[in-house]
């Protein structure tokens, strides 16, 4: 059953990203983001922090996948899925460390709200704004899940990094290109990168919490 304002989708259970030549590119983010990378039977590349999940990288054409915990295992739009599991990234898990998803946006148009708040039981805070929050659990205690920004892209993973200038000069020596940034927004200090294949991610530096400063903003929301 799709999610309700009862039983949301509290975060991330993982996120994948499909490319035609996995090793280089898995290999790319693993020095950029410090990962241990192991190498898996299927093909497709694994990158961890500590015992915490950061990115898979398998065979395919280049997307992102997010794929958020719930009780029905679905496909959704634009790539994202649900599937059963434990949170590993969210307003409810740790802090992020230096080289996990910290953040997610959907590029997408206000239109897109319901659809997502029907399937994944979220809140709209800023219904038809430029960019809103999706709002996650029960009663008073509502966070931040992810974000929902007016642009065409689908949705972006953020990596959490100590260092935002010194990881830009890293991917860039690496054969990234950087796209936008470093800006302060809402957010934090961020920037978005293309890696070496074009796909595009963004970076934050040192967030307090899932989403950057948002983490801090569910207090005054409740």
């Amino acid at each position: 059953m799709p999610g309700t304002p009862d039983s949301p989708a509290r975060g991330v259970r993982r996120v994948e990203l499909s490319t035609t030549h996995p090793e280089p590119i898995a290999e790319f983010y693993a020095h950029l983001l410090g990962w241990v990378l192991i190498a898996e039977p299927d093909g497709a590349f694994t990158g961890w922090v500590g015992d915490r999940l950061a990115l898979r990288v398998h065979p395919g054409d280049p997307a992102w996948h997010v794929v958020f915990a719930g009780a029905e295992p679905r496909d959704l739009d634009l790539g994202a899925a649900v599937d059963q599991g434990r949170v590993l990234h969210g307003p409810w898990a740790p802090r992020p460390r230096p080289g996990e998803p910290c953040w997610v946006e959907l590029m997408g148009e206000p239109a897109d709200d319901d659809y997502w708040a029907g399937e994944l039981g979220w809140q709209v805070r800023d219904p038809d704004g430029e960019f809103t929050l999706y709002d996650t659990g029960t009663g008073d205690d509502r966070r931040p899940v992810a974000g929902r920004l007016t642009a065409r892209g689908g949705w972006t993973c953020y990596f959490a990094v100590p260092d935002i200038a010194a990881a830009l000069a890293e991917a860039t020596d690496m054969g990234g290109a950087v796209l936008i940034g470093p800006q302060a927004v809402p957010t934090g200090v961020v920037a978005a990168v293309a890696d070496p294949a074009g796909s595009v991610f963004a970076l934050l530096e040192d967030p307090p919490g899932w989403g950057g400063a948002w983490c801090a903003t569910h207090q005054a929301h409740a």
